[in-house]
């Protein structure tokens, strides 16, 4: 017979316990996305911020984490307790015609960012085996990317090529070799630097949206509702969702440090429209991997352009089929699904296609769409903030009043970086340099 004082600690191991197993059950839709968005476009804009700047945008990190997670909140929580997609919600909410909007944007922004996933394949391809890989590399993956998404296991597919993209660790023990100084690290952390230069501002937009980019909030909402989350699993998600970010911004934060501490301290020019800005951002990794930076970096790059290949138009094509009601599914025939299946393969050879063009700059094409996710975010954010406020379709778990003055706050900080972007554009004279 067990003694009563027995009861209290195994009922809290049994409860610990459980709630660790319903965690591990939930988790997913959250880290998957963070980790995927350390894709090309990621890397490259963080390696362009450390390399050209070195640690005066690492501030900025903590700001977008910020709201990124305001963000992601409201999606996770909205698939959690509707049920539905991001696109069900709007085409409901909205009707069809601001529907039709705002799926012709996701669009444009995830092509662009798909050309940059082949750009970036074909960045690293050169780097591995010279000039002509590109033109292998790239109508290679392509089709092992649309084969094995439509005719193999997605899922195994996204688990080896997130164990891949492990290699991107070898950042942060580079930067810990390069030996930076931390005291200035911690300083650029913590305290804001801010240059009224037209080329700090292009550097600022990329790292405003290579981290906080559409695709996310449409891909982790999906994921969510797929999964057949309930309100009950609501805290567990939010965990997913937190760890997600946690891990996105760490990668992001070494990368930065890794290329500030090497590339910026030696007064390595890196411009993203040189052929050779690959090989440059490369030297991040030379206190890790010596002769064998590039290599190493290499490898990184073509794994994370391949996940993002894979992930962003099946996430696209999810979207838009499910805005309008198509048939969808990676295991339908073209009889069945012909819209999901069309849009898929039209994004994967579009992206294909246009990264195939000789002489294209690759860094500067896998850089560009983070400027567009920049300018767009501020678009899509106040409809997120009018679904995820609606008691109709929240009930008590829609957004309290503190929550709408985080998100406005949010929406007001986009909107200026967008306006300020625009503006050293169309008036230059404003902005130093």
């Amino acid at each position: 017979m067990r003694p009563k004082a027995l009861d209290r600690p195994l009922g809290l191991l049994r409860s610990r316990r459980a709630r660790l197993l319903v965690l591990l059950s939930v988790v997913g839709p959250g880290i998957i996305t963070g980790t995927v968005d350390n894709d090309a476009t990621g890397i490259t804009g963080y390696a362009l911020a450390g390399s050209q700047f070195g640690y005066d945008l690492l501030w900025l990190l903590i700001v977008t984490a910020v709201c990124l997670a305001v963000i992601q909140e409201m999606v996770a929580r909205m698939g959690t307790i509707t049920g539905k997609g991001l696109s069900d919600l709007i085409r409901e909410r909205f009707g069809v015609a601001p529907t039709v909007w705002v799926m012709i944007l996701l669009f444009i922004a995830n092509a662009a960012t798909t050309v940059a996933e082949f750009a970036g394949i074909a960045g690293a391809a050169q780097l591995l085996f010279g000039e002509f890989a590109r033109y292998i590399a790239i109508p290679v993956s392509a089709f092992f990317v649309w084969f094995l998404v439509l005719r193999g296991s997605f899922r195994v597919v996204e688990r080896i090529l997130l164990t891949l993209a492990l290699v991107f660790i070898s950042y942060i023990v580079s930067a810990f070799l390069a030996h930076p100084k931390w005291g200035d690290v911690i300083h650029h952390t913590v305290v804001p630097t801010f240059h009224a230069s037209a080329p700090f501002l292009l550097i600022f937009i990329t790292i405003v949206g290579t981290t906080i980019t559409p695709w996310m909030a449409f891909f982790q909402q999906s994921n969510v509702a797929d999964k057949g989350l309930n309100p009950k699993d609501l805290w567990f998600e939010r965990i997913d969702t937190y760890t997600g970010i946690l891990a996105l911004n760490l990668v992001a934060f070494f990368i930065i440090v890794a290329t500030g501490a090497t590339i910026f301290v030696h007064h390595i020019p890196v411009d993203p429209s040189d052929p050779s800005a690959f090989a440059k951002i490369a030297l991040g990794l030379k206190p890790l991997a010596g002769q064998f930076a590039e290599q190493l970096f290499a490898i990184g790059l073509l794994t994370a352009s391949l996940m993002g290949a894979s992930v962003l138009p099946l996430s696209t094509t999810y979207a838009i089929t499910e805005a309008f009601g198509f048939e969808r599914g990676i295991d339908k025939s073209f009889g069945e699904a012909p819209a999901f299946l069309t849009i898929y393969t039209t994004m994967i050879v579009l992206g294909a296609g246009i990264a195939l063009f000789p002489d294209a700059p690759l860094a500067l094409i896998t850089n560009l769409p983070n400027i567009v996710n920049g300018m767009l975010l501020p678009l899509l954010l106040p409809i997120l903030i009018v679904l995820a406020s609606d008691k109709r379709i929240m009930g008590r778990y829609a957004n309290t009043r503190l929550f709408n003055v985080a998100s406005g706050a949010v929406f007001v900080f986009l909107s200026l970086v967008t306006l300020a972007f625009l503006a050293s554009i169309f008036f230059p004279g404003l902005f130093r340099g």
